[in-house]
């Protein structure tokens, strides 16, 4: 690394039973909603899908999908929940998150990726966009208990790699 900068100490862990009260605290800290057991069933379940973040050793951020059957067999991934603490934002966590699904997501040949975001969530919207994500639908009163209850639908298209004949 260049004069100047100090090396980042990031890494991915795999979300497991003795972990799962890392991604409880996370989402209390970071997200207007509580969530069920389900949620946190899902999560375990995705395997590799779901992944805490850590900065030199501190659980900071999180990525929480789920696995679901389009019409036809298709699988597509559903991000449930992405986020990182407010003080680790901007150095490339949320980032690493999301590249590691698009990474499983094309090895598996999931071709999809879609989540739900709050039409006021202006920082969320943009940071997908410049993913690659779309917005491909509004759903009114989506939310429950919070305000603005709408949501909008961002999704993400998987472009295989062509494989050589």
């Amino acid at each position: 690394m260049g004069a100047g900068k100090r090396e980042i100490q990031t890494s991915l862990d795999g979300l497991r039973e003795k972990n799962l009260m890392q991604l409880k605290k996370l989402n209390t800290a970071l997200f207007p909603v509580r969530y069920n057991d389900k949620y946190y069933a899902d999560a375990l379940a995705a395997g590799d899908l779901s992944k805490l973040a850590y900065f030199s050793d501190i659980c900071v951020g999180a990525i929480a999908c789920r696995l679901e059957k389009k019409e036809g067999g298709a699988v597509r991934v559903y991000i449930m929940t992405l986020g990182v603490l407010a003080p680790y934002r901007g150095i490339g966590i949320g980032k690493m998150l999301l590249n590691h699904v698009f990474e499983l997501s094309t090895k598996q040949n999931i071709s999809q990726i879609y989540l739900h975001v709050q039409t006021n969530n202006d920082d969320a919207i943009s940071f997908y966009k410049k993913f690659g994500f779309e917005i491909t639908e509004t759903i009114q009163n989506y939310y429950t208990n919070i305000t603005p209850p709408d949501c909008y639908v961002l999704t993400k298209n998987i472009t295989q790699p062509q494989t050589k004949k």
